[in-house]
């Protein structure tokens, strides 16, 4: 079944598109969203799945004035009995059980999406924006998506990608696997050695995969993640009924580029 599509419609409700911020880290995805101060949607709450210190949500949520909620994932599960997995049918149910707390904030404050900036637990929710460290555009020998997971990054680098890109989407209940929205401009891979020898050297490859994947923040997430939010607060950005993007009524199955959005094609 293909996704059901979404559209917000600022000229109908009359009012900002509602937003909740998930996080479970330094939240730096969380921050360009709040920085932006679009007209176009607010940020309603900040909900986090760690309790134990190491997420910054509570901190950012004091800066801006806004309410802070966290639930945390691991100890939910443990006091459940239960693995964190979605793999069988015991860990789906409470994972289900445990995002119905979240859900439950969704309700009462009205929030018509998520933006998922950084969140590491698998969701159940819907409606949600989650952003990917990799060009979800580019396809596998049988059609699928080549670099998703945790280690986008390195596996891109590791294929001889010679550029790397972000990619925002519409989540589902897959992995990376939701309707591509938007992908950001390149990033060059500069390699310090040949690859080859770097693939001999798991702790050298390790590190210069982790400085690409923060250069890729600052040219890719932190550019695309909030402009996805802005243009589908502002209408311009939905997701069809046949789970593809659409830019002012136009298809974008391979996402839309930041070069796209002025160029009226």
């Amino acid at each position: 079944m293909p996704p059901r599509g979404f559209a917000f419609t600022p000229a109908l409700v009359k009012r900002p598109m509602r937003v909740a911020a998930f996080m479970s880290g330094s939240g730096t995805n969380i921050r360009r969203l709040l920085e932006r101060k679009s007209p176009h949607f607010q940020v309603a709450f900040i909900f986090s799945d760690r309790a134990d210190g190491k997420c910054q949500g509570e901190k950012i949520a004091h800066e801006y004035g806004l309410p802070y909620f966290s639930l945390d994932t691991r100890r939910f599960h443990q006091m459940k009995g239960q693995k964190r997995t979605v793999l069988t049918k015991e860990g789906l149910k409470t994972r289900r059980q445990y995002d119905q707390v979240a859900a439950r904030l969704v309700r009462a404050f009205g929030v018509d999406v998520l933006a998922l900036g950084g969140y590491m637990s698998f969701l159940t929710l819907k409606r949600g924006i989650n952003v990917h460290p990799a060009d979800l555009s580019i396809l596998g020998a049988k059609g699928r998506r080549r670099f998703v997971g945790d280690d986008a990054v390195m596996d891109a680098i590791a294929a001889g990608q010679k550029e790397l890109r972000a990619s925002t989407l519409w989540i589902d209940q897959g992995v990376d696997s939701g309707p591509l929205l938007m992908v950001s401009e390149p990033l060059p891979v500069d390699l310090p050695a040949p690859l080859e020898e770097l693939l001999e050297d798991a702790e050298r490859l390790r590190r210069v995969a982790d400085e690409h994947q923060e250069a890729l923040k600052e040219r890719g997430d932190w550019v695309i993640f909030p402009l996805t939010v802005e243009l589908m607060a502002t209408g311009r950005l939905t997701v069809g009924e046949k789970g593809v993007a659409l830019l002012d009524g136009r298809e974008y199955p391979r996402g839309v580029r930041p070069s796209d959005i002025g160029s009226g094609r």
